[in-house]
């Protein structure tokens, strides 16, 4: 942000001094279970989060051999949009594929 000084010059101001701060951040985790496939899991990570391939993957086998593994991290409302998003998607599929959101 900048303002303009008495002088007419223009005068940048410190974030910090404004008063704003940055919204704090979300991880959005899936959980494994035993009934959704990898090949679901691994869709979901390429269209609801914008993972490419390789990326969707190694998420994917996180999840299965970890038990859990982060999606994305996001502001809260992203988060919990993609959340439901993945719960409407599941359940459309017939599979339970659940999300939770941890403050990073």
């Amino acid at each position: 942000m900048s303002a303009i000084t008495p002088e007419g010059t223009t005068k940048l101001k410190n974030r910090a001094a404004s008063g704003t701060k940055r919204p704090s951040m979300y991880k959005v985790i899936m959980l494994n279970d035993n009934y959704t496939t990898m090949e679901f899991v691994v869709d979901i990570l390429k269209k609801i989060f914008n993972k490419t391939a390789i990326e969707a993957t190694e998420i994917m086998l996180s999840v299965h051999h970890n038990g859990k593994g982060v999606a994305g991290i996001y502001s809260y409302d992203i988060a919990m949009t993609k959340i439901k998003q993945v719960k409407d998607e599941a359940k459309k599929s017939g599979f339970p594929l659940k999300c939770i959101l941890e403050k990073e």
